[in-house]
């Protein structure tokens, strides 16, 4: 049996996404982002952006955009999402409308900014749900949700309870500004983001009910765009300390050292190889590897790993792709 049969009985799979969220506005950007993917594969997501990419009063002619983007022949592995307007701006309804009618059956998820609680996000969620069946789409388009104010925060874990939420990401620079200067602006980067105890418990809160819940939590934007490294040292920290699992970039420069610091390392990747097909041998029973007891709570760790480096690209052993990834 497959490792997602035979270790979740009982329990939800908990949801696998890219590790990297690549965010383009401008028609410029985005097709050179979707020309990227088409080069490196779907490594990465890429959200085409109508709350900020959208020059205001062309929000309609922007999403009609999008959808024909989406909906396009550049768009080959079917892994690009949007970000619509906030639920208090006027044009999120006609966001949802134009490219769920537009482009809904390819749409990878409609991501919602600045949510102030649950029943918003279920409100979002429904019209997204009313305009799939009135363009005859059965699928559930899934939910991503920017967790940037305290409301949102208070709620996190009811919001990550949603069954169509499968993302929440943190909103860093709006979450800083929304507490009005008691916290510094330092906290808008590295390394204060990681070390404020009110923005790292603000990581922490989201990361705690994403897992609670089988979501993925996705690390905020690095600003520093003139160094592409940073950019992979904020998601190697935000997974190695917080238990991030995805990471935005806003510069294609960001997208390659946001994918490494993700995946796993050579050595990780030989081991858990080794204890799954061992164990797929022995039908999931506990196993002994390397003077080590094994049994299906360290199997859902490596399965996890192994479905890390497949979604990073990493190589795997043949006979591991084959049997697992075929």
């Amino acid at each position: 049996m497959h490792p997602s049969e035979v270790l979740f009985q009982g329990e939800a799979v908990p949801v696998q996404l890219p590790v990297c969220d690549h965010y383009a506005g401008s028609e410029k950007l985005m097709r050179k982002s979707l020309a990227l993917q088409q080069e490196l594969g779907p490594v990465f997501d890429l959200t085409l952006d109508c709350e900020d990419g959208a020059a205001v009063g062309n929000e309609r002619e922007h999403a009609q955009l999008c959808a024909q983007l989406i909906n396009g022949p550049l768009n080959l592995y079917n892994r690009v999402g949007v970000r619509i307007h906030d639920p208090a701006h006027p044009s999120w309804g006609d966001d949802v409308d134009i490219l769920v009618a537009g482009a809904g059956a390819r749409l990878a998820y409609v991501t919602v900014p600045k949510v102030t609680d649950v029943v918003e996000v279920a409100r979002v969620t429904d019209r997204v749900n009313q305009a799939a069946r009135a363009a005859g789409i059965a699928r559930h388009i899934p939910i991503h949700v920017l967790i940037e104010t305290h409301a949102a925060l208070e709620q996190v874990f009811r919001i990550a309870s949603l069954v169509q939420v499968e993302c929440l990401s943190f909103g860093l620079m709006d979450f800083v500004s929304a507490h009005h200067g008691a916290i510094p602006g330092e906290a808008m980067r590295s390394p204060q983001q990681f070390e404020h105890p009110l923005v790292r418990r603000a990581m922490l809160e989201i990361s705690a009910a994403c897992h609670r819940h089988g979501k993925v939590p996705s690390h905020n934007v690095s600003t520093d765009i003139q160094n592409p490294e940073r950019a992979g040292d904020d998601a190697r920290r935000a997974r190695a300390e917080l238990g991030f699992l995805r990471k935005w970039s806003i510069h294609p420069a960001q997208i390659a050292p946001i994918v490494r610091a993700f995946q796993p390392g050579d050595e990780e990747i030989g081991l858990a190889s080794a204890i799954l097909l061992a164990a797929h041998e022995n039908n999931w029973a506990p196993i002994r590897h390397q003077g080590e007891l094994h049994d299906r709570a360290s199997y859902r760790y490596y399965w996890a790993l192994l479905q890390r480096a497949h979604a990073t690209g990493a190589t795997l052993p043949a006979n591991v792709t084959e049997l697992f990834f075929g």
